[in-house]
C-alpha cells in the first residue's frame, strides 16, 4: 500500500504540481490549502507524512506542525519554505517536525527525503 502524503501549501500551483510529481512516483496525495484544511484532512483521513509550508497565511507551518504533534501524534511532518529558518524555530518546532527542505527543490531531492523518513518508525504518540 503505498504512503499516504497530504500537502499543505497556499501556492496552488506549486501544491498541484508537487502532488502530480508524487503522485507519479507512486505516493497517495492529499492536498490542502491551509492549516485548517489540513487538520480537517487529517481528522478525516489517515496521513503518513505532511509536507507543509513554513510561511502561510492563517496558521503558519509550525502551528501546524505542533497541533499535529498533539492531535495527529503517528502523522509525521516535513516543513518546507524559501525562508531560511534559524535553529531556535527548529528547536520550537521539534516535537512535531521531522524535517525541513529548504525551497526551491527537486523531485527527486524530495523523494529521497521522504523515502528516508517514511523508513523511520513514525512518532511515539505523547502521553497526558
Amino acid at each position: 500500500m503505498p504512503a499516504k502524503i497530504l500537502i499543505v501549501d497556499d501556492e496552488e500551483n506549486h501544491r498541484k504540481t508537487l502532488g502530480i510529481g508524487l503522485r507519479l512516483e507512486g505516493y497517495a496525495v492529499a492536498e490542502a490549502a491551509d492549516g485548517e484544511e489540513g487538520l480537517t484532512q487529517l481528522d478525516n483521513h489517515d496521513v503518513d507524512l505532511a509536507i507543509v509550508d513554513l510561511m502561510m497565511p492563517g496558521m503558519n507551518g509550525l502551528e501546524f506542525a505542533r497541533r499535529v504533534r498533539f492531535e495527529h501524534p503517528r502523522t509525521r511532518v516535513v516543513l518546507t519554505s524559501a525562508y531560511h529558518l534559524t535553529e531556535r524555530q527548529l528547536e520550537r518546532a521539534a516535537a512535531g517536525v521531522i524535517g525541513f527542505v529548504a525551497k526551491p527543490y527537486s523531485l527527486e531531492e524530495l523523494v529521497g527525503f521522504l523515502s528516508r523518513k517514511l523508513s523511520q518508525p513514525p512518532p511515539a504518540a505523547l502521553s497526558a
